[in-house]
């Protein structure tokens, strides 16, 4: 089944609806969530980084178990903005209001590396779809493209960036991936009414599309024919990426339509893995769900109070309890990681490369332990090894018992045959003697 999962910057919590039929699955408490705040970590559990509250002295994210309402695990590193994780939830970035970004190892909450990324805060985070490319937004209107492998090793000297884009003139409000990696196209949307298409292959900028109003929301097709474009007018617009509308049109040039419904600024957009259904999330408090092809609202549906500024689209396998096959190995997987580190560990230095290129797994029923370092492998060897010696020695002594059980069996099987043979020679021999004697 999919999911949609909102929440808003006020403390009016995350809420969760089925997106086939609109019911309602759970509501999650006690969250007050950033723009670009929200993600599912390797579909096993709900992370947020929230507003800062005046009071404290650094940010927070919280965890959510996917059966309990409250948050479970919560971390204070720097004030985080951004977050996002790759596929199987074994790493968690995020971008800070000082401009850095900064590499979390989920399992053990370490931080495994923190690079000066912007001048300015950072306003939104991407992957690409084989997880080898990280594209930040920040305020100071630049678009940077980030090569992992390069960034964790050291590789670049200076700027470690792969491309830097900075015509936006105003703050980056969001950025989305194409397919293809290093061969896809960017799109990003800013406060100067603008969407830029750029070229990733090659760093260039291929189109500029102006809007009416300032965007702050953008989805793409998956067949990445058109996007949709969230603005503070309340309409999504929906711009074409490989033909041209006339000048004619009311809305702009590459602008082919709109959609109308929201009474207050859209402030976030996401579409379903097939692409037919477009959910947006608004200032208004709703978050609707549109019908691509029809364009055409086909539900509504309320959040508790206040805006919605993030929207989310989960696919999650229907788990049956009663059908688990090992209940044990079932609870450690629902318990959720420790809190994320604030400072670099001095273990951070070595890290393995090698999880960061491999393909996303087909899989997201089962993606707990997938992927980790090193360091975490051995620790964890360590343990099941101490956990296990038990098991062994129990093991071990039943082995010796069933030996010596089947020894004797075989030494008595062994009596009997010998046994027949001699007592069935003395009857062949009395038959031959009374055979003579008639």
């Amino acid at each position: 089944m999919e999911l949609v999962i909102a929440s808003s910057p006020l403390d009016s919590g995350i809420c969760c609806w089925d997106l086939e039929s609109g019911a309602e699955q759970l509501r999650y408490k006690s969250c007050n969530s950033s723009v670009h705040g929200l993600i599912c970590v390797g579909g096993r559990f709900l992370a947020s980084s929230q507003v800062r509250d005046k009071a404290a002295s650094s940010g927070s994210i919280l965890y959510w178990s996917w059966n309990k309402a409250q948050p479970e695990v919560k971390s204070f590193p720097e004030l985080i903005n951004p977050i996002t994780s790759n596929s199987c939830g074994a790493f968690l970035i995020g971008g800070g209001s000082n401009g850095d970004i900064y590499y979390w190892e989920v399992a053990s909450g370490r931080l495994l590396k923190k690079w000066h990324a912007h001048y300015r805060a950072v306003t939104c985070l991407v992957l690409s779809d084989d997880e080898s490319l990280l594209v930040s937004g920040s305020e100071d209107g630049c678009v940077r493209v980030w090569n992992l492998v390069d960034v964790m090793s050291g590789n670049r000297e200076g700027n470690s960036y792969l491309h830097n884009f900075s015509e936006h003139t105003l703050r980056v409000t969001d950025v989305k991936l194409g397919y293809g990696g290093g061969c896809g196209i960017i799109i990003s949307s800013s406060e100067d009414r603008t969407c830029k298409v750029w070229s990733t292959s090659k760093g260039i900028l291929l189109r500029t599309i102006s809007f009416p109003s300032i965007i702050d929301a953008v989805a793409l097709d998956p067949g990445e024919h058109v996007f949709y474009a969230g603005s503070r007018d309340g309409k999504i617009y929906i711009a074409a990426l490989n033909a041209e509308s006339s000048s004619s049109s009311s809305y702009g040039l590459h602008i082919i339509g709109a959609l109308s419904g929201h009474s207050k600024s859209v402030a976030c957009l996401a579409l379903n893995l097939d692409g037919n259904l477009l959910v947006s999330g608004s200032v208004d408090g709703t978050v609707r769900i549109w019908d691509t092809r029809a364009q055409q609202i086909i539900r509504i549906l309320m959040h508790s109070k206040g805006p919605v500024n993030n929207v989310i689209v989960v696919r999650r396998a229907l788990l049956n309890p009663q059908t688990s096959v090992n209940a044990k190995a079932s609870k450690r997987a629902s318990l959720l990681p420790p809190p994320l580190h604030r400072q670099i560990d001095s273990e951070g230095d070595d890290v393995d490369l090698n999880h960061m290129i491999a393909p996303p797994q087909a899989s997201c029923e089962s993606r707990d332990a997938l992927c980790c370092s090193y360091p975490l492998m051995m620790q964890q060897c360590n343990e099941l090894k101490q956990e296990g010696s038990v098991v062994l020695k129990l093991d071990h002594q039943r082995s010796l018992q069933m030996t010596q059980e089947w020894k004797k069996l075989y030494e008595d099987l062994y009596q009997f045959c010998t046994n027949e043979v001699v007592d069935g020679d003395e009857t062949r021999e009395c038959k031959k003697c009374r055979r003579r004697q008639i």
